[in-house]
């Protein structure tokens, strides 16, 4: 299977937005992403847009820009994504001075993860969290 060996991620969650300017905002001030790159069309919305958390990507893009995509995601709920990050605490304090809604504060879990949940402004489900799954070997 191709993209198993080491380096960049072989999983790249996509989330579209109905604002996906206001949601890059809010990702990058946030919840401390990173903007890689962004691609607009010539109406200003975003057709694709890449934003990183440590060794890991999120694309994200606008709602309602057409494409086989937008079509098949045109109906779908709202998602969830996973993220690891290193200080928990400190990642969470960022989120709530931010405004961002919180549903879950910062819990140890059995399995040994610290993490917590927000959501973000279009309804999609953020975890953070320290677990890191042991992926290949």
């Amino acid at each position: 299977m191709a993209g198993t060996g080491g380096g960049a991620p072989s999983i790249y969650p996509t989330v579209l937005y109905a604002d996906a300017k206001a949601a890059i905002r809010q990702l990058t001030e946030a919840l401390g992403f990173t903007e890689l790159s962004v691609y607009e069309s010539e109406d200003g919305s975003v057709m694709h847009a890449e934003l990183t958390q440590g060794n890991g990507a999120v694309m994200v893009g606008s709602k309602g820009r057409g494409g086989v995509f937008d079509t098949a995601m045109k109906s779908a709920g709202p998602t969830g994504v996973y993220v690891v990050v290193d200080d928990i605490d400190a990642h969470h304090r960022r989120a709530v001075d931010h405004g961002v809604e919180i549903l879950m504060p910062p819990t140890d879990q059995d399995y040994g993860s610290r993490d917590y949940m927000a959501r973000d402004a279009e309804g999609n489900i953020w975890s953070f969290g320290t677990y890191t799954p042991a992926i290949g070997g």
